[in-house]
């Protein structure tokens, strides 16, 4: 990934990610994994915590976000190294979904840690994502101990500023096969 051209991330700091099709007992689903490698000590890392919440992108936050189809709809996924997670649906660009909620369960993070690295890995099961992903952003919210936030992508469609929802940003096309639909939320 490489961070926006209008900022200027922590120095010696890289952020790779990659992306796997996995089967599970609960049936296929992706495995995503993002490392940090540098001076981690440097980083504001959340303190360890469970759960759905909103507001993670303010911080350190590792993200994916998966057009369905070729419309405009897409998923985001915002996943913290203190575990806790989000996943918001959009009809367009920064347009929710009207009654959106958190699903009953999400992403399983684990994050390794070490003074020169740090490893973010989600389980999203197939049921999160969209039945038919056809475009993914992975993307990085960084914030330094002194309160510096770079935003890092595969690709920054804007110069003039971070644009994560803007789907010229989303370049990683996988070849990977349909997702069959959720269930109806109830």
């Amino acid at each position: 990934m490489q961070v926006h051209p209008g900022e200027q991330g922590p120095a010696g700091l890289g952020v790779s990610a990659s992306l796997d099709l996995v089967a599970s007992d609960d049936g296929p689903g992706w495995l995503l994994r993002y490392r940090l490698e540098g001076d981690i000590d440097a980083l504001a890392l959340p303190p360890p915590a469970v759960g759905a919440t909103d507001g993670l992108w303010r911080h350190t936050c590792l993200e994916a976000f998966v057009q369905d189809g070729d419309g405009p709809s897409y998923h985001e996924f915002n996943l913290s190294p203190s575990g806790q997670w989000a996943v918001y649906r959009f009809s367009a660009e920064r347009q929710r979904v009207p009654g959106d909620a958190p699903p009953p369960s999400g992403p399983t993070i684990t994050t390794e840690r070490s003074a020169d690295s740090l490893v973010l890995q989600a389980w999203l099961p197939g049921a999160l994502l969209p039945a038919r992903p056809t475009a993914i952003g992975l993307t990085a919210v960084i914030e330094t101990l002194g309160g510096q936030i770079s935003h890092w992508a595969l690709h920054h469609p804007r110069a003039d500023r971070p644009d994560f929802h803007h789907s010229a940003g989303w370049t990683f096309r996988p070849a990977l096969p349909p997702f069959p639909p959720a269930p109806p939320s109830a």
